[in-house]
């Protein structure tokens, strides 16, 4: 073994000083004491790289592309691509030619009957994932006589929770409801039904021209149910979201709304400077008792300087169904955003930031994008932000982070009047991810709007979706009761040619 090695080191020497010529100290015999001496090679012309000797593929930086240029960027965000990929068999059609049954899918009906209980009701929302259940008579029939959505889930929590009061017409019902609640018995979704303002009941058959729900929602219609035609059987229903992300995704088929998307919210004169928001600080409860006497579905969250710290909704309602959740009635509109973010997170796995705002300088193509990807009826507009900024964090903000409660009692059962102790920190606006990035409150635009503007392009005459809303608030703090399911059936429109 010992004679191989030193052959092999021989060996390894007689290559060393074979591969390039040596200096003439190197050519020197090297004395006895530095026998293990490596000759090491002189420069040559190339000098193989130990990638190149091991065969490792070069770095990527040299080929990497330059960075965009902020021309660049902005002109991403001025033309955002499509989220989805246009659908084939629209191309070349006149979207005036196309039906709304082609939009519909019948996976997206969840009935409920007239007498399931609010909790029920409230679980098959939640867990279906619908925005909107449609109430029938008997599990039998294919047609609707009303909706349940998450505005009426808000009214009967603050029923629940001792937030609403009655006028004196409506006393009895109130004290008969609250009786049953303290009872532990079941309130149907008729009598739940009976609290408040009721979206109007849409129809349409499904044959109907697009061009008959695009005026419909641009003048302030939220949903529509279509029907076989001259019967009244559901066959699917359309919102408004869903329109304009169809006609996003497929824009290019339909030219006069596609040449829209690429100018400015400044510009298309589009939009409402009759925005209602909420300080941060505000109870949680005053915000929900807001959206209900304004008859809206959000309200824009701010600081201090009226710049916008985030949204709250009648959907994050889904949010207060638990009995463990009721302390958040107390607390703060900021500390309920900031649990909305973090329940998202852990829903999404991902980080969550409030992103419901644009410019007056933001193409249509950004608002829209943004409307579609977030899944929003609404974007606030804002300025440069304002000076007037939240204070300093507080220690006790990451106690924000919620914790989906695994118990079984609901607050929905609860005996008005419930009143939540408020044991949770409060949050300040300065903690939330994002709450610098927008600026301050100048105005809204909401899908009614948009559909609005592709209706007049279209040559289609909507209502003045200024004016429906309008009505929608006087209807909504004209009373604490409005009528039940079948006064809501009275009045509803069929929008039938």
């Amino acid at each position: 073994m010992a004679e191989r090695a030193r052959k092999t080191d021989d060996a390894f020497r007689d290559h060393l000083s074979n591969s390039s010529p040596r200096s003439s100290d190197e050519s020197r015999s090297p004395p006895a004491h530095s026998s293990m001496r490596l000759h090491m090679p002189s420069p040559s012309p190339h000098r193989q790289s130990f990638s190149e000797l091991r065969g490792i593929p070069p770095s990527p930086r040299a080929s990497r592309q330059l960075s965009l240029s902020s021309a660049g960027i902005q002109e991403l965000l001025n033309n955002p691509p499509r989220s989805g990929a246009a659908d084939p068999k629209f191309a070349g059609r006149d979207w005036h030619d196309i039906v709304v049954g082609e939009l519909v899918d019948l996976k997206d009906l969840h009935f409920v009957e007239v007498d399931t209980g609010i909790e029920d009701a409230t679980n098959l929302l939640i867990e279906s994932g619908a925005t909107v259940l449609l109430i029938r008579n008997s599990s039998t029939d294919q047609s609707a006589i009303g909706t349940f959505d998450y505005k009426d889930l808000n009214q009967y929590l603050l029923f629940a929770t001792g937030s609403l009061q009655p006028d004196e017409e409506h006393l009895g019902f109130f004290q008969g409801l609250a009786k049953k609640a303290k009872a532990g018995h079941k309130i149907p979704i008729k009598d739940a039904k009976n609290l408040g303002t009721k979206e109007p009941f849409v129809t349409l058959p499904h044959t109907a021209n697009l061009t008959a729900a695009v005026e419909a929602f641009g003048g302030g219609v939220h949903r529509i149910i279509t029907v076989e035609e001259s019967t009244n059987q559901v066959t699917g229903i359309i919102s408004q979201l869903r329109l304009v992300k169809f006609l996003w995704e497929n824009g290019q088929s339909f030219p006069v709304i596609d040449q829209l998307y690429h100018q400015f919210l400044k510009g298309l004169g589009i939009g409402s400077h009759d925005v209602i928001s909420i300080n941060g600080d505000k109870p949680l409860n005053e915000a929900l008792k807001l959206m209900d006497n304004e008859g809206i579905s959000s309200l824009a969250v701010v600081d201090n300087g009226y710049n916008v710290i985030g949204n709250i909704s009648t959907v994050d309602v889904k949010l207060l169904t638990k009995s463990s959740s009721a302390p958040l009635l107390d607390n703060t509109c900021i500390h309920f955003i900031s649990v909305i973010l973090s329940t998202r997170g852990m829903n999404d796995g991902k980080d969550s930031f409030p992103v419901f705002y644009v410019s007056p300088y933001s193409t249509l193509a950004h608002t829209v994008a943004k409307l579609v990807a977030t899944k929003s009826h609404r974007m606030w507009v804002v300025e440069s932000p304002s000076p007037l900024s939240s204070g300093p964090p507080t220690p006790a903000a990451q106690s924000a982070v919620f914790h989906p409660s695994h118990q079984t009692s609901s607050v929905l059962q609860a005996s008005p009047p419930f009143i939540p102790s408020s044991s949770t920190p409060s949050v300040s606006a300065s903690t939330l991810p994002g709450a610098h990035m927008s600026g301050r409150l100048s105005g809204v635009v909401s899908l009614t709007d948009i559909l609005n503007l592709f209706a007049r392009a279209s040559g289609l005459n909507p209502n003045d979706p200024s004016e429906t809303r309008r009505h929608r608030r006087r209807s909504s703090s004209s009373s604490f009761v409005r009528g039940s399911l079948d006064s809501a059936r009275s009045s509803s429109v069929d929008l039938r040619r």
